[in-house]
């Protein structure tokens, strides 16, 4: 029995010492697992060599023009907000149906003015702006900055640029491979281009006329962003007018035409607007090269104007197709073919063969 008892108080004499080693483990602190957080906020310095905090994340981003909102669409069509402008029927039918249903918030360029009420009710993380970077592009991107506290971007839009464009766009945006993508295709685009127009002899350049306008008397000089493209793939752009700023389009007369009597005439096309149905038959044209030798062509559009309008991505496209017009023993491409690669890689979309014929038929349908 008393040794039962002993037995039962050292079983209570170890099972206090338990519990008050227990106690002291339970007082000391576990190590605590810090997981590191990512920061909410970055800085990056634009084409314009101007510096911005932006968010870590962009999901919301908004271009002050057509020019930035094309660029954007082109890289993730998720990051648009709005358009610059209404979409024609002849534009929704190559977009992505789940964004003609976007507002149109106007924007900074021409005589466009943005609706800034409903944007910051949207509140974009940054807004873009892309094309040519000069004082003027810098001043406009401060004030809008200034006046809706949002960070406006300027980018680089220049055509012969435009892979480091992507580029820029890829880092900033968050979405690089896409944007690499994108820059490969532009890069071979412009850098073919570039070799084949140095293999054209003075003598052998075609004299090319821009009709733009609804009478066609409009047009853009040499070196203008609008006659970019032309120049690229070897072409003489015969007007010999001033530069006129903002969306160009120098008035110019018949006359003119007449005297610089051009042996090619490229014009805007019926969905613009464009004078291009009556070029061939008014006879006050008749007496153009051009004319005569039936060499009017229409810009294909759709959703937008491969050649300059506006001034963006698709001007790529735009490259190939002009070239091949003027040039097709040196720029021997598969229209068709490059065509549809294009608008599935850059504008998310699978043309058919109805479509394309559409595009082309009054663009020298090769």
């Amino acid at each position: 029995m008393k040794r039962t008892r002993n037995i039962v108080v050292l079983l209570t004499i170890l099972a206090l010492v338990l519990s008050c080693c227990l106690a002291g483990c339970s007082k000391e602190k576990a190590p605590e697992t810090v997981t590191p957080t990512e920061p909410t906020v970055r800085t990056i310095v634009d084409d314009a060599q101007r510096e911005h905090t932006i968010p870590t994340e962009i999901k919301k981003v908004f271009s002050t023009s057509p020019v930035g909102t094309i660029l954007l669409y082109t890289l993730d069509p998720e990051l648009l907000i709005g358009w610059n402008y209404e979409l024609r029927e002849g534009e929704k039918e190559y977009i992505l149906p789940e964004l003609h249903s976007l507002p149109n918030l106007g924007g900074w360029y021409a005589k466009a003015t943005c609706n800034t009420e409903e944007l910051l009710k949207i509140n974009p993380d940054i807004i873009i702006s892309v094309g040519v970077i000069d004082e003027m592009a810098v001043s406009q991107a401060d004030e809008i900055q200034e006046q809706i506290g949002i960070p406006v971007i300027i980018i680089n839009g220049e055509l012969a640029q435009f892979d480091k464009t992507y580029e820029f766009a890829g880092k900033l945006l968050n979405r690089e491979k896409k944007a690499q993508e994108l820059a490969a295709y532009c890069q071979k685009a412009i850098s073919d281009a570039q070799n084949k127009s140095k293999t054209i002899a003075a003598e052998k350049r075609l004299k090319v006329y821009y009709a733009e306008g609804a009478a066609g008397l409009e047009t853009d000089p040499r070196m203008s962003r609008h006659t970019e493209v032309l120049e690229m793939v070897g072409g003489v752009n015969v007007a010999e007018v001033s530069m006129k700023g903002g969306m160009g389009m120098t008035p110019v007369s018949l006359e003119q035409v007449l005297s610089w009597n051009p042996d090619v005439i490229i014009s805007w096309n019926r969905t613009q607007g464009g004078y291009f149905d009556k070029i061939m038959t008014d006879p006050k044209w008749k007496g153009i090269a051009a004319v005569q030798n039936k060499n009017v062509y229409a810009v294909p559009s759709g959703p937008f104007n491969w050649f300059d309008r506006p001034p963006s991505a698709n001007r790529i496209l735009g490259i190939k197709w002009l070239g091949n017009l003027l040039y097709p023993d040196i720029y021997k491409y598969d229209m068709a073919k490059e065509t549809k690669e294009f608008y599935k890689k850059f504008y998310h979309y699978d043309l058919t063969d109805e479509e394309l014929t559409s595009l082309l038929k009054d663009a020298g349908g090769k």
